[in-house]
Formats: C-alpha cells, sequence, structure tokens
C-alpha cells in the first residue's frame, strides 16, 4: 500500500502510555488509530455517522478487523494514518488504512477493516442507503 492511494490523512504522535515494554507502540492501540482515522475520515467527508444512527437506528458494526505489522512504530513518533473505502457492498464497506513516519512513503503499517450496515433493534444487516454511498464517491472516484 502506497501513500498515493490515500487522500485523507490523520495525524498521531506516538506517546509513552503507548508503548510496551519493547519500546514500540502495542499492538492493540493500531486499531485506536484506525478507529480515529476512520471517524475522522468520515467526518472530512461531511457524514455524520453518529447523528445518522440516531436518527435511523442503524450504524455501521465491524464485523473484521486486519492489521500487518511492517516495522516498530516508536515513542514520539509523528505518523499520518490513511484510510480510504477500497469496497461497498449491499451492506458492508471495506476499508483500508495505512501508517506512515509523518511525511514518509513507506507504511509502518497496513489494515483492513470490515462494516456491516446493522439495524439496532434487529441486528441484521441493512442495505446501505444511496445518500451515504454518494457521500464516499464523492472523494473515492473509483466508486462511482
Amino acid at each position: 500500500m502506497s501513500r498515493e492511494q490515500f487522500w485523507f490523512f490523520h495525524p498521531f504522535r506516538v506517546r509513552y502510555s503507548e508503548i510496551d515494554a519493547q519500546g514500540v507502540v502495542f499492538n492493540a492501540h493500531y486499531l485506536t488509530y484506525f478507529d480515529t482515522t476512520i471517524t475522522e475520515y468520515f467526518r472530512a467527508l461531511g457524514y455524520d455517522q453518529y447523528a445518522d444512527a440516531r436518527k435511523t437506528g442503524i450504524d455501521f458494526h465491524i464485523v473484521k478487523s486486519v492489521i500487518e505489522y511492517k516495522a516498530p512504530i516508536l515513542f514520539d513518533q509523528e505518523l499520518e494514518v490513511g484510510a480510504r473505502v477500497v469496497r461497498i457492498g449491499n451492506s458492508s464497506l471495506v476499508l483500508e488504512l495505512a501508517i506512515f513516519l509523518k511525511s514518509g512513503l513507506d507504511a509502518l503499517a497496513t489494515g483492513e477493516i470490515v462494516w456491516v450496515y446493522t439495524s439496532q433493534q434487529t441486528h441484521r444487516p441493512v442495505s446501505i442507503p444511496d445518500s451515504i454511498r454518494e457521500f464516499i464517491a464523492r472523494r473515492e472516484p473509483h466508486l462511482a
């Protein structure tokens, strides 16, 4: 995965509380970086996921998360996490993420997150509406 594949990045600086005894970012924090970046990605699109969920009773549930660790991430490093939607199915979204050093070209870690649009009453998948698809396709032309 290369930096050029992403239009959206969210910055982080590795805090001391995020490293483990080996001096590298503890593995669970990668998902926190991804989750925060996804929230900011949708904010940049102009889609308020939480307001929409309150209004409709339908929200995205994570059903899959994959992390590939390519190089250690260390205390105090400045990072940029890229996010993009690579596929929209009937009821699912596939997001790709990558963690780079600030202005770096090589991914230190990559990830895939799969969300399913789900009724909060029945806990069953629901088709993603055109309005959400359009928000995403404005910035992800490969999905239009």
